[in-house]
Formats: C-alpha cells, structure tokens, sequence
C-alpha cells in the first residue's frame, strides 16, 4: 500500500470528547470501504478473527518482524489476496493486532478515571498520560515497532492523529496562549515507539527513568506545580 492514502477527518479537538478513532476502521485502498468492524457480516467477521489469530500465533513464535503476508495466508490456509483484501498490506495487519490495546486505551482516555481520564487538571492528565504511553509501548515495543507506519503517513493515521488532537485539547487548557497545535506535535515526539526502543534497548535507560523525563517536561512546559508522588 504505497500509495498516498486518502485524506483522514481532522480529529475533534473541542472541550467535549473526540470520537474513538479505531486502528480497524481506518480503510486503505485494498479494503472493503466502508469495512468498520461492527458491520462484517458474520462470515467476514470469522475470516478476519481467523486471520488475526494465525498472526498472533506466528508472532508469538516468530516475533513481529518475521510476520509477513504469505506466512498468515499459509497458517490461516487462506490465498494471500484474502489477507491483503482484508489488511490492505503488512502495516493494517500490524495495526489490527494492536487495535484491542488501542480501544482500551482510548476508553481509558475518555471515560476512565483520573488521572489518565477526566476530572483531573490538565497538567496531571498530560502526565498520566505520557506515562502511561511509555508503558504501553514497551509491553508491546517490537508489534509497535513492526507496525510503525511510513514517513509520509506516520502523522497521519488516525490513532496517532487523535492522540495528538488529545495532548493538544489538554494543552488548551493547561498554557492556553501557547501554540498548542504545534506544541502537541512536538510533545508527542518523545513517545514514539522508535525513540522508545532507542532509549530504553540501545541506551539502556530504564522505563521510569524515562517517565520521570516526561513528568519534567510538562511541568516545564505547563509550569504547573510538579505532581507529587503516584501521579
């Protein structure tokens, strides 16, 4: 899939919640349009839980860098159209494996107690939230590292998008004078899975050292007081 997708909905970045944006609703050229999980008729939804479970299988005993679509056509003894009808390519297989933590992250996000959800200062929410990204990727480094998209759609998918569009909602909030879409932008930086590996597997640096960084950051960014201990 090495064309240009099409172009993806801004996210909703307003005081109220943004709509999920699921890693298995995003559609690319090869799919079904239209194709959201909750409308696969009951055979199609069987395929792909097929298909995707024939990908677990392989990465838990190969690792996600040896997943390739001919391997989960052969293990799931499907033709390898069917997969790349139902994934479009390596990358929407990749992300479909990791859309069930991308759901529960998102939840967590909008409706899950604070401070990683609602009802806590911006500021500590910034933090949870960091926090709580560094977590997620390093339980699942090598998937996220396999499923990292292209240069040119990195910034564009849809998951990444909306989280951006959240640090950038809180951000709103905490330094609101700040050019805060630009801002977002930048603060995400630190937690992508490549920057993650680098620091954590090359470097050596420990996760909680790295999520003390990130506290550091949003207290110097925000200028909010630094958060006292569990936050």
């Amino acid at each position: 899939m090495s064309a240009a997708l099409p172009p993806f909905a801004q996210p909703q970045e307003t005081d109220g919640a943004p709509e999920l944006l699921h890693l298995s609703t995003v559609p690319g050229p090869h799919t079904d349009a239209g194709a959201e999980e909750p409308c696969l008729r009951a055979d199609a939804a069987r395929n792909r839980a097929r298909l995707l479970e024939a990908a677990a299988r392989l990465v838990a005993e190969h690792g996600a860098a040896a997943l390739t679509m001919e391997a989960v056509a052969a293990a799931a003894s499907v033709g390898k159209g069917t997969v790349f009808r139902r994934f479009g390519d390596r990358t929407g297989l990749l992300l479909a494996l990791l859309d069930h933590s991308e759901r529960k992250f998102q939840a967590a996000l909008l409706h899950g107690p604070p401070p990683l959800g609602p009802g806590a200062p911006a500021a500590d929410r910034l933090r949870a939230f960091g926090g709580a990204m560094l977590r997620r990727c390093t339980e699942d480094l090598a998937l996220q590292l396999a499923a990292e998209p292209s240069a040119d759609r990195r910034y564009t998918v849809a998951p990444r998008r909306f989280l951006r569009g959240h640090v950038a909602l809180l951000l709103r909030q905490a330094v609101p004078d700040a050019d805060c879409e630009l801002l977002s932008q930048m603060l995400m930086a630190p937690l992508d899975a490549p920057l993650v590996h680098h620091l954590t597997t090359q470097c050596g640096m420990p996760v909680d050292r790295l999520e003390a960084g990130w506290n550091d950051l949003v207290t110097r960014v925000t200028g909010a007081p630094a958060a006292p201990p569990g936050i």
